[in-house]
Formats: C-alpha cells, structure tokens, sequence
C-alpha cells in the first residue's frame, strides 16, 4: 500500500524523477511556459510552486535551497530577480496547466504549464490563419477579375525592348564601317 507517499513514480527510478523535474523546472523558469504531458505538469506544478515561494522569501538560505534543487545559476537568478517580485502580492496558484490533446505518436495527452502573468500572445497562429484567409480572397478576386488580371500582365511585359536592345549594337557596327 502507498499510504502517505505523496507524488506519482511517473515510470521512473527516483533519480530519473528528481532529474527530470529539476530540468522542466529550470525550464519553466527560464521560458515561463513549456509544453509537456499533463501528467508531468500535474507533477511539476509542486516543485515549481515551492521554488516560487522560496523566491519571495528572497533570504540567502531560501537561495540556497533553490539552487540545491534547481542546480542551475541562471535560473535562479531569474526566479529570484524576475519571477518573485511578480508573485509578491499572490497567495499561491503560481502556474496554470493548459491541455491540448493528444499527442500524435502514442496518444500522450499534452498540456502547456506556464507561470501566470507570464503569458505570451501567441500570434503566429492567427498570422498563419490571416494569410490563408488572405490567399483564399486573393484568389477569389482573381477568378472574378481575370480577364483584367490577364490583360494587366500582358501589359506588363516588355517585348518589344528586348529585341530592340540587340539591334542597337548592330547599328552602331554599321556606321562604323
């Protein structure tokens, strides 16, 4: 029985786990929004949670602690200079967990874990769906106007210089002579 054993083994070895977790954690901190499974986000959400309150505590011994996990210079600077100070009004309920759906090879369920007030707009999306939207009117204003389009394009292309260009050098040759 697992009676008062907190945490799930997530299929690995105790040393896997506590390694895996200091990576997404540094992760988390250093892109504040990793995507991954819901399962390790579920996991990651307590450590993650921790390190943040020992961030605003802020004293060297709270440091120090979050570099014994984290292992990870950067990132603790980061979560105590840049993470913390926004979290210093919040009472907890640091991170948001995001699913997505499955994932394609092996029907994982993924998540995105970010750290509130850290969102990032994501535009490239709506970009992408702007231009398709754009093509597609494009087209349609083409198909409508194209004996115009066609016209224009004849228009637009210089026949006649082209075979001018070369008789000029011809010309001059004559004169020559």
């Amino acid at each position: 029985m697992r009676h008062k054993k907190k945490g799930t083994h997530l299929g690995r070895t105790t040393s896997h786990k506590k390694a895996l977790m200091r990576n997404l954690s540094a992760q988390v901190i250093e892109h504040k929004e990793i995507k991954t499974t819901v399962a390790k986000a579920k996991e990651l959400r307590h450590y993650v949670e921790r390190l943040i309150t020992y961030g605003k505590k802020g004293t060297l011994h709270h440091r120090r602690l979050a570099f014994k996990f984290l292992q990870n210079k950067y990132a603790v600077t980061s979560l105590f200079d840049e993470i913390a100070p926004t979290f210093a009004d919040r009472n907890g309920g640091y991170t948001r967990i995001i699913k997505l759906g499955n994932r394609k090879g092996d029907a994982a369920p993924l998540s995105i874990f970010q750290l509130v007030g850290f969102e990032k707009v994501s535009e490239k999306p709506k970009a992408k769906d702007g231009k398709k939207e754009s093509k597609k009117k494009e087209e349609k204003a083409v198909g409508e106007a194209a004996p115009e389009v066609k016209e224009k394009k004849e228009e637009n292309k210089p026949v006649e210089p082209e075979k001018e260009e070369p008789e000029t050098p011809k010309e001059g040759s004559e004169e020559k002579e």
